[in-house]
């Protein structure tokens, strides 16, 4: 949560500063390239190979085996990573063309900024590697907190230089682009420390010796391949997105600023439900204790939806207003609010699946599956690339959003219906009867915000106060998580008693 509040405040800076120019569109093309890594290790890709294998060494040959473990594969990632970052430091310009931002070529400027820019964050990614490496070690021990807190450390530098260009003053864009880039760059080594710091702690720091291919180690690179493709596809999704947007000038920007308010909800509840839930299923397997994986996958499942089927019904009913509110000032115009907007109801559309991808992922990754995944993962980019290629030229950066929405659900389809086959899942009464009525509390809810936005859309529209469109906003916002609560309470999906009851857990 404090990693996206945060991430919310360096967008509402950078769109001060930026807008949806030239600068902005170089800065965000140049960051997803290392940050689509740091999402595929840090956010489940790697560690879904990693935490099976490094439970299974802890179970059966405790610390010490499980440490010998982590060596090898710290001691092999460390050679490629150095590989990796020196190749991609030499041919940018190539990736820059056929991956980053093909559409930049036909602008000197901008193309060259974008070098630049991602020749000084790639360093990043080998950081964020080592840093998912580190977070599997921790996950497999039940302790979440540091990984949780070190993206954190990230927003809160970017905020910091941000702040201090904001209140200096004068300063081209070219040379605020490349200050966030160096401070990106220096976050990575500052997140590393941190999780070393912590590894250290619980004994299982890895050491440093002779790279190796080991039967463990290629173990894990077989499965880390695909569990990437499935993992990260929502990312993979995104960079295609931006592929084919680079041909339009400001349309990386907007989509990267509508991509920034969904990632609140899918980041505090899909990333964090499916970081906690594959460790989880992994010992009970371990244990052959299969009505406990089910209990888990359905509870995991409830509580996603729960949050964030009501989220996507809001974001899609109050999205012209979220914009206006979050982005609308300094080079960020109301033409810019009137086209992010679109792209954000369509990314909510998805929102529920990126989610449920998140939540059935686990179920084949605690059993060594990674390449059923990654065969659906492949469906869905073959789905998003036909799509944007179709949507994007009548419906612009809300054609991109769609086609990944559209994609995202059919992962989602395809993974639940064949964990489900496999009778590797089955779904209880409970979820039956839940999921329908959170899908009539989110329509109902929904219904009560379109009919509130009739009266109260024009305060968003005019010259009203900031702290009116706030408090506005905060009061429709307030509104609608009442309803749905209310409903909630009332059908008995879920009570003060219950989340009283998780919160005792989670301590």
């Amino acid at each position: 949560m404090m990693s996206r509040v945060l991430g919310f405040v360096r967008e509402l800076l950078i769109a001060s500063l930026l807008g949806t120019g030239p600068v902005a569109d170089a800065f965000y093309a140049a960051f997803r390239f290392p940050n689509l890594f740091r999402r595929l290790f840090a956010e489940g890709a790697f560690n879904a190979a990693f935490i099976p294998l490094f439970s299974k060494e802890l179970e059966g040959g405790g610390e010490s085996q499980a440490r010998e473990f982590s060596s090898e594969v710290v001691s092999v990632l460390a050679v490629i990573l150095l590989g990796l970052t020196a190749l991609a430091e030499i041919f940018m310009p190539f990736l820059v063309t056929w991956v980053v931002a093909p559409g930049f070529t036909d602008n000197p400027e901008k193309y060259e900024l974008t070098v630049l820019l991602t020749r000084i964050m790639f360093p990043y990614l080998a950081c964020m590697s080592l840093v998912a490496m580190f977070s599997g070690v921790l996950n497999s021990l039940g302790k979440f907190a540091a990984a949780a807190f070190a993206p954190v450390l990230l927003n809160i530098l970017m905020i910091t230089v941000l702040l201090a260009v904001t209140f200096t003053g004068g300063m081209e864009p070219g040379a605020v682009g490349t200050i966030m880039s160096w401070t990106v760059c220096a976050s990575g080594f500052l997140q590393l420390g941190l999780l070393v710091v912590a590894v250290k702690k619980s004994n299982l720091l890895p050491v440093l010796k002779r790279p190796s291919l080991t039967p463990r180690v290629k173990r894990l690179l077989i499965l880390s391949i695909p569990a990437a493709t499935a993992g990260g596809i929502t990312q993979i999704n995104l960079l295609i997105g931006q592929m084919i947007a680079s041909q339009k000038e400001g349309a990386i920007s907007i989509l990267q600023y509508a991509d920034r308010i969904y990632q609140l909800p899918l980041g505090v509840v899909g990333i964090a439900v499916g970081v906690a839930l594959l460790p989880n299923i992994s010992r009970k397997l371990q244990a052959n204790d299969m009505a406990g994986v089910d209990h888990s996958q359905n509870r995991a499942l409830e509580l996603s939806m729960l949050l964030t089927v009501p989220a996507a019904a809001g974001i899609m009913c109050l999205a012209q207003p979220v914009i206006n509110v979050l982005f609308e000032r300094g080079q960020f115009s109301a033409v810019d609010t009137a086209a992010t907007a679109p792209a954000l109801i369509a990314f909510a559309m998805g929102l529920p699946a990126f989610v449920m991808i998140k939540v059935f992922s686990p179920g084949f990754f605690a059993r060594e599956d990674t390449r059923t995944p990654m065969i659906f993962a492949a469906v869905s980019v073959f789905i998003n690339i036909a799509g944007s290629l179709m949507l994007f030229p009548i419906y612009q950066e809300m054609g991109i959003a769609i086609a990944t929405s559209i994609s995202a659900w059919v992962n989602a389809g395809l993974l639940g219906v064949v964990l489900a086959s496999r009778g590797h899942y089955t779904p209880d009464a409970q979820i039956h009867r839940n999921l329908s009525l959170i899908l009539l509390a989110s329509a109902l809810m929904a219904g009560a915000l379109v009919l509130m936005m009739l009266n109260a859309s024009s305060i968003f529209t005019s010259d009203f106060s900031i702290f009116t469109r706030i408090v506005t906003l905060a009061g429709l916002v307030g509104l609608g998580a009442a309803i749905f609560g209310g409903i909630c309470q009332l059908t008995g999906v879920v009570t003060v008693q219950d989340l009283r009851k998780m919160f005792r857990k989670s301590q």
